[in-house]
């Protein structure tokens, strides 16, 4: 079995962060270990609440993995601050996982910021050139390709994430250009009502992956669970097009089947597919 490790925050509500990446782990059939860059206070209506970790005991988490547990790779969520970005990336360098998949947490559903500026600028020139694979929405695409450009070109930028099939392309080829090996923009934020469309781009070409669009209302950890999929499928040797379409298929009926707790916005259904598409019944 595979041994895959996240670095990312905890969800109390078990929907998103680590709880999600250790659900699409097994669902996946890897191993999953965990390093905490955070403490969220948060359910299905919201987050209250935000503590980052000390840089050093997520550089000591880091280690005490990688001395002892053969890594065969390394998902990254939501790193909170700028220190333990730079934690992260050093000791990313240090122990040379085969495949890092960045999942760049930088924008909320809701439009949120959730970087500071020098924050987003260590995560882009820190670990954008060691991801073999990096998974930004539409906002988040944005800030990358505009990283270090003004404030009033970013800003001018941002205000238009309905893009054409090209501008998303030279989104992608702006990513490219700063490190990362592949980049896969997803569509979740598009204003198409019949379809969502993730554009991958590997400097070799373009490739399109489409599913319809669910009147779904239980998403909580969609990016989480996508990212973590992804590198599931890498770890377990497959190719690029091919982790990409599993691990799309596996989200969407995740989404489709989403479990509604709480009251609001609920998480999908990890292991739908392991009840055979029945529900459990007490």
């Amino acid at each position: 079995m595979k041994h895959l490790l996240s670095i990312a925050g905890s969800d109390c509500s078990g929907g998103a962060g680590i709880q999600a990446d250790l659900k699409a782990f097994s669902a996946n059939g890897v191993y999953g270990m965990t390093v905490i860059t955070a403490i969220t206070a948060q359910n299905t209506r919201g987050v209250r609440a935000v503590r980052a970790m000390d840089p050093d005991i997520v550089t000591a988490q880091i280690d005490a993995v990688f001395s002892d547990i053969r890594v065969d790779g390394v998902k990254i969520g939501m790193l909170a601050e700028g220190p333990i970005i730079e934690a992260v990336a050093a000791a990313l360098r240090r122990w040379k996982p085969p495949i890092t998949v960045l999942d760049p947490v930088m924008v909320a559903k809701s439009g949120h910021r959730l970087l500071t500026e020098e924050a987003e600028r260590l995560l882009t020139e820190e670990l954008l050139p060691l991801a073999d694979l990096i998974t930004p929405n539409i906002p988040e695409a944005l800030k990358l390709a505009y990283a270090g450009q003004t404030q009033t070109q970013a800003e001018g930028a941002e205000q238009n994430e309905n893009l054409s099939e090209q501008e998303r392309e030279r989104l992608a080829l702006e990513i490219l250009k700063r490190g990362a090996r592949a980049v896969l923009i997803k569509g979740g934020h598009a204003d198409d009502p019949d379809r969502s469309v993730d554009l991958l781009a590997d400097g070799k070409g373009f490739r399109r992956f489409e599913a319809g669009r669910l009147d779904a209302h239980h998403t909580h950890g969609t990016g989480c669970s996508l990212s973590s999929a992804l590198a599931a499928f890498l770890a377990r040797g497959f190719s690029l097009e091919a982790a990409v379409e599993r691990a799309k298929a596996y989200v969407t009926e995740g989404i489709a089947h989403g479990i509604a707790i709480g009251g609001g916005c609920g998480p999908i259904h990890h292991f739908y597919a392991l009840y055979g598409g029945e529900e459990l019944q007490p």
